[in-house]
């Protein structure tokens, strides 16, 4: 037995396990609302994550480029007009941060 809340308009806004306050109803977990609200819920926490990971994956990458860069296997000017582009904007970005090495002071300790 699943505890919901509903909306003005009768949709689902919460969903608990356990009674609680606001709760105007109960429907039991087979019931099609709860299954399509936790199969919604599972697709936002999937997407949530894969966000995260394109975020992450975005870091990995602009990394990977300076280092190739750097070394001279590529040139920026090997990359396509938008991706040169979009490659001076991030490391603008990352100058106007100090290059991102003083988020860290040295003298930190503890972190790791």
């Amino acid at each position: 037995m699943f505890y919901v809340q509903r909306d003005a308009q009768g949709l689902l806004i919460r969903v608990e396990a356990a009674p609680y306050a606001e709760s105007t109803g109960t429907l039991p977990a087979d019931d099609h609302e709860i299954q399509a609200w936790y199969a919604s819920e599972a697709v936002e926490t999937s997407l949530s994550q894969l966000k995260q990971s394109d975020m992450d994956m975005i870091r990995v990458l602009d990394d990977l480029i300076q280092v190739l860069t750097s070394k001279g296997v590529i040139r920026v000017t090997d990359l396509p007009a938008a991706a040169q582009a979009k490659l001076m904007d991030r490391s603008h970005a990352r100058e106007a941060l100090g290059g991102l090495s003083h988020l860290i002071d040295d003298d930190e300790t503890g972190l790791i």
